[in-house]
């Protein structure tokens, strides 16, 4: 059976543009961008007043505050094999290398993640020789790792660095951790890596995750960009506008009918707004795929305005861009599992990153901004301020009293600046093991969708989420081959 075809007016024959992509996030920018190179006329359609979709940057709490919406250290950004191939820093990003890319602390001193494995491993004294060997061989492999992993299903190129990695991956990172380290400060800091699986520690892939942002900080950094992590589309935008492409916001987009004629469309949203915009012209075997497709815990975010920086009692996290707040592994896997059993922790795993350390041009002189988020159940309609301010105060004495101000979002607050994050979902979607390759509906051919000429290029596609553009690039490379 064929494909049905795009709705009129798209795709008629009467093309004004050669493709139209909607959402104006990194990966709607990249594949916008990946089309205008090879020569494509191509048209970006943002529903929102301004672009960035979860990389943006806004006076969230006191003016003069520069905070980070969603996205704000971007390891996979600095590290993406197509970003890194683009001349984003002749259109104005800057990265920035904190001095140490993560902390972990703990009750007696903390577990520090060096830009250098062997620093790292110093640190962590007879667990160095296990993190190096772990860490070593992926880092030194880098540019092949993120080109194999960050692409959907396929057959590799080159398998050496992929093997290593699968060999660490094919566990959990609760066993991979115990069955690796002996210490405490080892087995937290690769935990705290692991958790930005929004996974309990018990289940994988959440030891690919640690594997993949642990060989990441080693090989490119955790960096972030300066002034912010909407540098990013900006400087994929005025890339995109030099190639010829055209962004228009404020266009909201309820139907494919809407869209201006083209040749292909891409889509930077998730299977649900799908099924909203394109539902009439779908099957119904299909519409039943997608509506299948499973959203995971959302988050809960805080944003504060500070009158100094965050006094942790560990000197190693002062210099630190990112700091995992969570305790011992234990503690950290108990707190994912509550979420993804429907409670909110009472102690939630919280990440936290401190820009104005390294980029103080984001606040007046003499002041700083903060950021923190922990998971919460999906759509959960509760309030974890205290809980998060409580992890970091247990861990920094006297954070409270340097408040200046703080923005609070919940989940259904993220979903309404991004319908992307249905229920606060930041990752585009549940990231357990059977959607992280069935995702969003099948391994085979996941950018396409029934429509012939209509492509998903979000975060609900391999590889998923991070501010990488590699979802927008692959879905350009579908649509470029069916052109």
């Amino acid at each position: 059976m064929s494909a049905p075809s795009l709705p009129p007016p798209v795709g008629n024959g009467h093309a004004v543009v050669d493709a139209v992509v909607v959402g104006a996030g990194p990966n709607g920018l990249a594949a916008a961008v990946a089309l205008a190179r090879e020569g494509l006329r191509v048209v970006v359609l943002e529903a929102a007043p301004t672009i960035g979709g979860g990389a943006r940057t806004e006076e969230l709490t006191l003016p003069g505050f520069q905070h980070d919406v969603c996205s704000a250290i971007l390891p996979l950004g600095i590290g993406s094999p197509f970003l890194g191939s683009l001349p984003l820093a002749d259109h104005g990003l800057e990265w920035i290398h904190p001095e140490t890319p993560l902390a972990h602390p703990l009750e007696e001193g903390a577990g520090i993640l060096e830009r250098s494995i062997f620093a790292t491993a110093e640190g962590l004294a007879e667990d160095g020789p296990a993190w190096r060997s772990l860490f070593g061989p992926l880092a030194g492999n880098w540019d092949e790792l993120a080109t194999e992993v960050l692409a959907p299903l396929h057959w590799p190129r080159r398998p050496g660095p992929l093997l290593r990695m699968a060999a660490g991956a094919a566990r959990t990172a609760e066993g991979l951790a115990h069955s690796r380290f002996s210490t405490d400060a080892a087995r937290a800091l690769f935990a705290g890596i692991a958790a930005h699986g929004i996974q309990p520690l018990s289940r994988r892939p959440t030891a690919a995750v640690a594997l993949l942002l642990g060989a990441a900080a080693h090989a490119v950094g955790w960096p972030m960009a300066r002034g912010g992590a909407g540098r990013v589309p900006a400087a994929l935008a005025s890339l995109l506008t030099s190639l010829g492409g055209e962004i228009l916001t404020g266009r909201q987009v309820s139907s494919l009918a809407e869209l201006p004629p083209a040749r292909a469309v891409l889509l930077d949203v998730t299977p649900w707004q799908l099924l909203r915009i394109a539902g009439s012209w779908l099957t119904p075997r299909y519409r039943r795929r997608l509506a299948a497709f499973r959203y995971g815990p959302g988050a809960f975010k805080l944003d504060w305005a500070l009158d100094a920086p965050i006094p942790w009692r560990a000197e190693a996290c002062r210099r630190a861009g990112t700091i995992h707040v969570g305790g011992s592994l234990p503690e950290i896997e108990a707190a994912e599992r509550a979420v993804m059993e429907g409670r909110a922790a009472e102690r939630p795993f919280v990440l936290v990153s401190q820009p104005t350390l390294f980029d103080p041009g984001r606040a007046p002189d003499g002041k700083h901004v903060a950021w923190a988020y922990c998971h919460v159940p999906n759509g959960w309609p509760g309030d974890e301020t205290s809980a998060i301010e409580g992890q970091i105060e247990a861990f920094a004495p006297g954070f409270r009293e340097r408040i200046l101000a703080r923005s609070v979002k919940g989940p259904r607050e993220i979903e309404a600046r991004n319908a992307n994050c249905v229920g606060g979902d930041i990752a585009g979607g549940m990231m357990d093991l059977r959607q992280s390759f069935a995702r969003p509906t099948s391994p085979v051919a996941p950018y396409a969708t029934e429509l012939r000429g209509v492509y998903l290029c979000s975060a609900s596609t391999p590889p998923g989420p991070g501010v990488h553009g590699m979802c927008g690039f692959h879905a350009a490379q579908a649509a470029l081959r069916s052109l």
